[in-house]
């Protein structure tokens, strides 16, 4: 296979994570050491969520997204920040009176969901490409085209290399769009999220006919959540990406194994160099990622 691919592990999400596994980091000290063993494991980028320190709920803080980043940047190791843009688009509604917000809401605009990215200027940041309906219950992820467009304009302007994260295959037809519509540099850098009710299933052939319809030249990723984290490693190798792991998707390696980040980074190492390919460094990444250089 002869090729480099980029390791991105995520960190630690924002979802309800902390109380079924002791490794998932919640303080910013923790959260930026776990990001430094992923990266001596072989993660050349991490993707960094913040958790409120004392309840472990996620947050948008920016000053607990600056102790993290400064961490990282300050630490002895070389490694890629990623920072979520996806905070600010958790809209509850009541099933009896769907006309007002239910509790849990935690809904701003595209611009101020970007507040962290403007103080920090992270080498990439992600930009969701859709809304959808979240798991069971009530939630709903919005994420509307005129948000996603005043977003990624903003993105552009601070010199931030935008992720677009795709859910699901109306999200990809998204993404084609913005890409067309010059709101995104080329070349396009696609996630592509699997398995995430209810959105695109962890599906050999989905991901496969997701694959066909990226435009030429984009550099994309993939991942899947849960069982599916590893295999997912794997089918995303196998067809010309690059790859994600991380307790933000995934708290085991293997039935009733919970392990830390850099576990689950060795573990993709493994099936990556198995497979014939190589893992990118940092600087391997910028390259491939069309990123700035390290400063």
């Amino acid at each position: 296979m002869n090729r480099k691919v980029v390791i991105t592990c995520a960190l630690t999400g924002a979802g309800d994570t902390v109380g079924k596994s002791e490794h998932v980091p919640v303080t910013p000290e923790q959260i930026a050491e776990s990001g430094i063993e992923a990266a001596r494991a072989g993660a050349a980028v991490v993707h960094v969520h913040v958790r409120d320190p004392q309840t472990g709920a996620g947050s948008r803080d920016v000053a607990l997204y600056r102790e993290v980043v400064r961490r990282l940047r300050e630490s002895d190791v070389d490694v890629v920040i990623n920072t979520t843009a996806g905070m600010g688009g958790d809209l509850f509604l009541d099933p009896e009176d769907p006309s007002g917000f239910a509790e849990g809401t935690d809904l701003v605009n595209g611009i101020e969901r970007l507040a962290h990215v403007e103080d920090l200027l992270p080498d990439i940041c992600t930009l969701d490409c859709g809304s959808l309906n979240f798991g069971e219950g009530s939630l709903v992820y919005v994420s509307t085209p005129d948000m996603l467009r005043a977003g990624a304009k903003r993105i552009q302007e601070l010199g931030v290399r935008p992720e677009l994260e795709i859910f699901d295959t109306g999200h990809l037809w998204f993404a084609n769009k913005l890409l067309e519509e010059g709101l995104i540099d080329r070349p396009g850098m696609y996630q592509l999220c699997m398995g995430i009710p209810y959105g695109a299933p962890a599906e050999p052939a989905l991901l496969a006919a997701m694959v066909a319809q990226i435009p030429p030249g984009v550099v994309w990723a993939s991942f899947a959540i849960g069982r599916m984290q590893m295999p997912w490693v794997a089918q995303s190798v196998l067809l010309g990406g690059h790859v994600r792991v991380g307790l933000e998707d995934n708290l085991y390696l293997g039935r009733g194994n919970k392990v830390g980040n850099a576990a689950l980074v060795a573990n993709a190492v493994t099936i990556i160099e198995a497979m014939g390919a190589e893992v990118a460094t940092p600087d391997e990444a910028r390259e491939i990622l069309s990123l700035r250089p390290r400063a």
